[in-house]
């Protein structure tokens, strides 16, 4: 592969990828058995030609086919060709995300003044449900029609740190107006923490097809939770007013990512949660991503308080990790993440929005990833 690549362009790569259209994916490529439970693929339609299709492994997207402005079909999430290489891959890529999603101080927190230490598998922190969260598990699927299937998963009582027996549940339907709707719900038998997410890594050109700093990306944020060196929240609620992170207008992805600014040099691009200009558990539009040349668009919508952008700073073009589709090599900010979620560390800050469950509550909401086009 490596021998291919020589001498050739980016835009070369790009152009081929693209005129050579999207990797067809084979269910028997995903069919596995793991920890004593059958890994499938499963596909989503609707009747305008949107495709998504997710493997129960992690509950991972693989595969959105979208149209652009010209009405042709490309893929615009990064995923891989079968369950081997998922396993052998970026574990949050595509993933649903749980018990809790992003990371918690030195995976520390406590519950009516009850201590508990979660697993650390990000440095000192604790990141995405600890080192085997639900990127590493099978959950049991039901495919309810052509547009829905639905996913379960019983988190145990202690499982990664974490108190309570919390059986979960995400529904992923494809619905007419193409958008994939994230519907999910979550209860407990003692009082613990949830927040989950969607980690879909997505290139609006198409996976493959290079970088995506040349995005436009709006964000319904005036504040965003800043950061400490290990990317743990400091507590504070920061004005993106005059700061590299001011979304509040379209701005390419890539203008301002090399800007000095100690936020950004913490990760050498944007890994931050954005506070979002909504009432708290109220349902409406997150951010919107333009990619000017294919005329796709994104519009994130959802019920968290918080988002997260993440420009892909941790791809690396590596084999096996990086090796994706078709054997596309996944490279720094070849794909941007999404994930509406409860504040990073809020277990842990007071002021930021509670995660805690208790039993007789349901855990609850929904994410909508809304694919459109414009001119």
């Amino acid at each position: 592969m490596f021998l291919l690549l020589v001498g050739v362009s980016t835009g070369a790569l790009a152009a081929s990828a693209e005129a050579a259209g999207p990797v067809d994916l084979k269910r028997e490529n995903f069919q596995k058995e793991i920890d004593g439970k059958q890994v499938d693929l499963y596909t989503l339609t609707n009747a305008k030609g949107m495709v998504v299709k997710i493997t129960n492994y992690g509950a991972k997207v693989e595969q959105i086919l979208v149209p652009d402005r010209n009405g042709t079909l490309g893929d615009v999430a990064l995923g891989y060709d079968g369950i081997d290489q998922v396993l052998t891959g970026q574990p949050s890529m595509g993933s649903f995300i749980g018990r809790y999603a992003n990371r918690i101080g030195g995976g520390k927190f406590a519950i009516d003044g009850q201590p508990y230490q979660a697993s650390l598998n990000d440095g000192p922190n604790s990141l995405h449900g600890g080192k085997k969260g639900s990127r590493f598990v099978v959950f049991d699927a039901k495919q309810i029609d052509p547009q829905t299937v639905e996913m379960t998963y019983t988190y145990k009582d202690g499982e990664e740190g974490y108190p309570g027996t919390v059986p979960s549940r995400v529904v992923y339907k494809v619905t007419d107006d193409n958008a994939l709707d994230i519907a999910f719900d979550a209860t407990t038998d003692k009082p613990t923490i949830v927040n989950f997410t969607s980690h879909v890594f997505f290139n609006l050109a198409g996976e493959g097809n290079g970088s995506i700093l040349g995005h436009q990306l709006q964000v319904n944020a005036k504040s965003f939770t800043p950061v400490d060196s290990t990317l743990i929240t400091t507590g504070e609620i920061r004005p993106v007013k005059d700061t590299p992170l001011d979304f509040t207008s379209p701005q390419a992805v890539g203008a301002r990512i090399t800007s000095s600014y100690d936020q950004l040099g913490f990760v050498k691009g944007y890994d931050h949660n954005f506070v979002i200009d909504k009432k708290p558990g109220e349902y409406g539009l997150m951010a919107r991503v333009v990619e000017p040349v294919s005329g796709r668009v994104l519009e994130v919508y959802g019920t968290q308080p918080g988002i997260q952008f993440y420009s892909g700073n941790f791809l690396a073009g590596a084999v096996p990790k990086d090796q994706g589709k078709g054997g596309h090599l996944y490279g720094l900010q070849e794909a941007f993440c999404l994930e509406p979620q409860v504040f990073p560390d809020a277990p842990n800050k007071a002021n930021f929005p509670s995660p805690v469950l208790r039993p007789g509550e349901t855990y609850s909401g929904k994410i909508v990833f809304k694919f459109l086009t414009q001119n």
